[in-house]
């Protein structure tokens, strides 16, 4: 029943740019998928190990950064009077080194923030993320600082025999978008449903116990964190090279707390909580900014969220799904019974 439901969900948002004619409707759609993205890559860790990660952002703009800067080569001095050169790339370059060095740079953060945990854990993730919005304002000559770096090129695959397609419009990256989606969504599912993934669970439902069977915490969590800030990598990619000018604003702390509503509102914990729930955060600005002025917006924004975890504690996929499976329990437990040809008792 899942996989037919997956299936056509799949179908119906592959089919959006076939009969939405509105760019603008359409622009939303692809940036909201782009966070939808991040917030799959936080739902590992927040919904999987039970780690809140409020520098999260940091990963998605690292890979930002990386891409751009691949795709459009710099020239920086080096102590020692030396200068490093580097030429441009193909962005699809980029994009594989976004993903390779965010999950580095989520390989180091992890090794050292999961000796704690709690509050610290946090405090190290937001401390992570100004530092690298700090580098970024102020490393000019490498990133250009508040002037940002513009006219970043836009994908460009490698056909063979037919030279390249680059993906200029919006059609096209809406689908280079779900594709990237689609394949975050089944390796997270793949690894969930793995013994790794068995071990990230037992980590948060009973760390004591879980080392008791020989769970290694700190090496388990690293890897999620590895995985997880790869995936966010690969988003703030494809964030830079469709908007095509990024700055350190990429960073801001509200981006994280995006992705968190995101997580949160639609389920932690479930593979689809975070694409339910981004969808419906991602696209209720656009539907509240032509009815209400930005102080109103704000706050049907927070009273919508308000509303669903009154409703829906768990979220919105978790809570739907437990409701769905008490209803066929009453209706199964209230079906009538016959006698049957031996006299017991049988469903009817």
């Amino acid at each position: 029943m899942k996989t037919i439901v997956t299936i056509l969900a799949v179908a119906a948002l592959a089919s959006v740019p076939l009969w939405l004619r509105d760019p603008y409707l359409l622009n939303a759609l692809i940036t909201t998928g782009i966070f939808v993205i991040g917030a799959m890559s936080l739902n590992l860790l927040l919904g999987f190990t039970g780690q809140l990660s409020l520098g999260h952002i940091a990963f998605f703009g690292i890979g930002a950064y990386v891409s751009a800067l691949t795709s459009l080569g710099f020239d920086i001095g080096l102590p020692g009077g030396f200068r490093l050169v580097h030429t441009p790339w193909p962005p699809i370059v980029g994009f594989v080194l976004a993903i390779l060095i965010a999950g580095l740079c989520g390989y180091f953060v992890g090794l050292l923030s999961f000796r704690v945990r709690g509050a610290y854990f946090v405090i190290v993730t937001i401390s992570f993320a100004e530092v690298v919005r700090l580098v970024a304002l102020n490393w000019v000559e490498l990133t250009q600082g508040p002037l940002a770096l513009t006219n970043i090129p836009s994908v460009a695959l490698p056909l063979p025999g037919f030279g390249e397609l680059t993906l200029r419009t919006k059609f096209h990256n809406y689908y280079l978008v779900l594709v990237v989606a689609l394949i975050a969504y089944l390796l997270i599912a793949r690894l969930v449903h793995s013994h790794f993934g068995r071990s990230m669970r037992g980590l948060m439902e009973n760390e004591t116990l879980a080392v008791s069977v020989g769970i290694d915490v700190t090496r388990t969590l690293t890897i999620a964190a590895v995985i997880s800030a790869a995936i966010a990598g690969a988003a703030g990619s494809l964030y830079a090279h469709y908007i095509r000018i990024i700055d350190p604003e990429v960073f801001a702390f509200i981006n994280t707390v995006t992705m968190v509503i995101m997580v949160i509102s639609g389920g932690k914990g479930s593979l689809a909580g975070p694409v339910v729930g981004g969808l419906i955060f991602g696209l209720l600005p656009v539907a509240l900014r032509p009815v209400m002025a930005p102080e109103a917006q704000w706050i049907a924004y927070g009273g919508v969220l308000i509303a669903i975890l009154f409703v829906l504690p768990r979220g919105i996929v978790p809570s739907l799904a437990q409701r769905l499976t008490r209803r066929r329990r009453g209706t199964t437990a209230l079906a009538p019974v016959v006698l049957g040809e031996t006299g017991a008792k049988e469903p009817a």
